[in-house]
């Protein structure tokens, strides 16, 4: 309970702190503030300890159900409204981005299972993605820490940095939007510069996100898999072929297609989905810890800065076809 305490605690300051600057996305603010308290010792000695638990169950169990709430935000109608264009070069940056970065990680030798949970961060949906993968392997917690830095450290820096390459680039309004819902990584993120160039921009920006979103369930199912036939547990139980919280996601998926619910009950899932995430990704950031990170060197940040790169490159070229 303390650490579910504090995790609750954090999802509402950083709730506060994205009124005070409604730029800063809500989930992202969560995760920086589990990063800054993650940096002081007095605080690591009790993140350690008595909140660990409390943590842990934050950081796994809410993400989950995070997910899957998450998928009552996704209907198949508006995806098919994209065009077979769109959908299938949005597809095509996911599964590059992913690839790419898991070549390029795996090349400079990062260790454990992080080449996979920075693919996952940069090319479908940040942080939750991480923790998302994270689970289905079984990474540890040090593993997701370097990833989750280095994934809202250049999500954020998009919301600087996109907007100003908007006029250079030659786009207009309808496709800034189709680039940054592309190439940005956390959906708060995405809304966050592409309702710069007004609600076109941003109703797009948003539908191609979640087109990215859905991805997150054929790749988790299909590392799963491969988890299954490479790892053979001493006590033999393997993971199952399809994680339940993706089973869970795809399902939410499809009641939000072909049952119309009510308004109210999408607005109360909203809520929960976002505070039960803000209060998993305030955990992830939490066991990030400056000194691993400084300690895994150069590498780790080429990494970052080459997928982030890669997947705005590949983005605009998607953007260009469409």
């Amino acid at each position: 309970m303390p650490g579910l305490a504090v995790a609750a605690s954090a999802a509402a300051i950083a709730w506060l702190v994205h009124l005070a600057l409604p730029a800063l996305p809500l989930l992202t603010a969560a995760v920086a503030i589990g990063i800054i308290a993650g940096q002081v010792p007095p605080v690591q000695r009790r993140l350690d300890g008595v909140l660990a638990p409390g943590l842990r169950v934050a950081s796994r169990t809410l993400l989950r159900v995070g997910i899957v709430l998450l998928g009552l935000k996704l209907s198949l109608v508006d995806i098919a409204g994209l065009g077979w264009v769109t959908i299938a070069t949005t597809v095509a940056v996911v599964v590059l981005t992913f690839v790419g970065t898991i070549g390029l990680g795996r090349a400079l030798g990062l260790p454990g299972h992080q080449p996979l949970l920075v693919a996952s961060g940069f090319a479908i949906c940040g942080a939750s993605a991480i923790g998302a993968m994270g689970s289905t392997v079984r990474a540890r917690d040090e593993d997701q820490a370097v990833p989750v830095a280095l994934v809202t450290l250049c999500g954020t820096l998009a919301i600087a940095v996109l907007p100003a390459l908007w006029h250079p680039l030659g786009l207009d309004a309808v496709g800034f939007g189709h680039w940054v819902g592309a190439g940005v990584h956390d959906v708060g993120q995405v809304v966050a510069t592409a309702q710069l160039a007004g609600p076109a921009a941003l109703a797009v920006a948003v539908v191609v996100k979640l087109t990215r979103v859905l991805m997150l369930a054929p790749l988790v199912a299909v590392t799963a898999a491969v988890e299954r036939r490479r790892h053979v547990p001493t006590d033999g139980s393997r993971p199952p072929v399809v994680p339940l919280f993706i089973a869970g996601f795809v399902a939410a998926v499809l009641l939000a297609t072909f049952v119309p619910l009510p308004e109210a009950v999408l607005s109360a899932a909203d809520t929960l989905q976002t505070a039960v995430l803000a209060m998993a990704l305030f955990a992830l950031g939490a066991s990030i810890r400056f000194a691993d990170l400084a300690a895994t060197g150069w590498r780790a940040v080429v990494v970052g800065l080459t997928s982030w790169v890669l997947v705005a490159t590949l983005a605009y070229g998607a953007v260009l076809l469409g």
